[in-house]
């Protein structure tokens, strides 16, 4: 199932900063993470995915744009994500590709920003968070996967933004500034019921990720003004039991879950590395150190990776 990047590459990685898993996970055996990475010698971020104990790093996209953003299909075989190629004024749109980087397809061209895809549990639609040319604000969209019928789920003053599907394909969890403070809400999947789930008086930074079996949401805290990052936080699906799993100095976001629920995946924004952690907060070690990173997904695995 679920960074924030900005419309430059401010605007980028203020959206894709801002934006996460996002992205669900969806239950299964722990897979590839990916997530992106602006390499030493790259002027942009590509894709890639590691093994979670950070081997085996498989580069997934290969141009001269800013990649990011990527997002697991619930069967392992597809991912979606975030990417400028192709548009001159490096507005971002949704891609999909194979899970091994084969069969790149342009989904979206809004003339304004579309970024952090999360797939249905079915692999039929793709939520993100989009501002097209002409919009306001940022608001939640939903698409069939390949592109066609683009539905716009809110239309509340504010950006609405880090859509996440539920494993059953019942509810999207997002984030949205409607309120005047960015917190997270849920809605139906075709976008009734819009509920706040969190109401104290803290930002909440990117991004909102179901647990694999439906029953918790993890998001991060942000306590500072205009600095990326906070702690990780869980609660309920109905936002009852809000409580940290981090604390400290780290600027931590962007949450995924592991397919079988013991570990989150997560981006250091201080280090702009990714770490993985037991569920408890414990355990945390750096997946694969180097370059600067964005915010990470974690694949159910599939025994056919290349197909």
């Amino acid at each position: 199932m679920r960074g924030r990047l900005t419309i430059s590459a401010l605007a980028v990685a203020a959206l894709v900063a801002a934006a996460g898993p996002a992205r669900a996970t969806y239950p299964g055996a722990n897979g590839r993470i990916a997530f992106g990475v602006t390499a030493p010698g790259n002027a942009q971020p590509d894709v890639y995915s590691v093994l979670p104990n950070g081997s085996a790093a498989k580069q997934l996209t290969q141009d001269p744009a800013f990649d990011a953003c990527a997002d697991y299909s619930a069967d392992g075989k597809q991912i979606a994500y975030c990417s400028s190629v192709g548009d001159p004024t490096g507005q971002f749109d949704i891609w999909t590709m194979k899970a091994n980087g084969k069969d790149k397809r342009r989904l979206t061209q809004l003339g304004g920003g579309a970024t952090f895809p999360d797939f249905s549990p079915d692999g039929s639609k793709i939520a993100f968070g989009a501002r097209p040319a002409g919009a306001a604000n940022v608001d939640v969209y939903v698409m069939n996967a390949d592109g066609s019928d683009l539905v716009q789920l809110t239309t509340a003053p504010g950006n609405d933004r880090y859509p996440a599907w539920s494993p059953d394909g019942s509810k999207i969890v997002f984030e949205s500034e409607r309120t005047g403070l960015n917190q997270v809400w849920i809605m139906n999947a075709d976008g009734g019921g819009q509920t706040q789930l969190t109401l104290d008086a803290t930002q909440k930074d990117q991004t909102p990720e179901w647990s694999p079996d439906g029953t918790q949401i993890a998001y991060t805290v942000n306590g500072a003004v205009n600095v990326a990052g906070g702690d990780i936080w869980v609660m309920n699906a109905d936002g009852s039991d809000q409580h940290p799993i981090t604390s400290g100095p780290e600027r931590e976001y962007g949450p995924v879950w592991s397919p079988d629920g013991t570990q989150l995946a997560f981006l250091d924004f201080g280090s702009r590395t990714v770490y993985v952690m037991n569920a408890d907060g414990s355990g945390r070690y750096a997946v694969h150190p180097g370059g600067v990173q964005f915010v990470p997904a974690w694949q159910p695995h599939t025994e056919d990776e290349d197909d």
